[in-house]
């Protein structure tokens, strides 16, 4: 059974500008920006303008872009956030963990010995993730 993309998720009306983001990056096909509940200082999103639910039903071409467009962020994080490695997420339909029914990766610096935060749902200052996010910018 395929289940339509609900034009109404978060991250579809962002896209529209009808919800704030903390951009980190943006071209024609990609945006990149700051998880509102981090589970790292520097964790951020990358999601396709395109709409796609899950790596199932992504178009292979925008698939393309939007791991190179990852790929290109997790190098920027790493380097902004002086990490000592990088863990990338993605989740697919509610059973697998996923929240947002709009396909993205989860970019996380890491370092040794700190593990990650837990997801209590609870909103990072806007202020520290716009500091966060200008760190980013600079390396991308």
């Amino acid at each position: 059974m395929t289940v339509a993309y609900d034009n109404q998720n978060i991250f579809a009306r962002i896209l529209r500008g009808e919800l704030p983001c903390t951009k980190v990056y943006e071209d024609d096909d990609i945006l990149a920006f700051m998880d509102i509940m981090p589970r790292a200082d520097g964790h951020t999103l990358v999601i396709p303008k395109m709409p796609a639910r899950t790596l199932i039903d992504i178009q292979p071409e925008t698939l393309s872009k939007l791991i190179l467009a990852t790929q290109k962020i997790a190098k920027a994080v790493k380097i902004a956030m002086r990490a000592d490695g990088i863990t990338v997420h993605q989740f697919n339909e509610s059973a697998g963990g996923q929240v947002v029914p709009h396909i993205h990766f989860h970019v996380i610096p890491r370092f040794e010995d700190v593990e990650l935060k837990g997801h209590t749902g609870k909103m990072a200052d806007a202020a520290i993730l716009a500091e966060l996010a200008e760190r980013i910018k600079a390396v991308v």
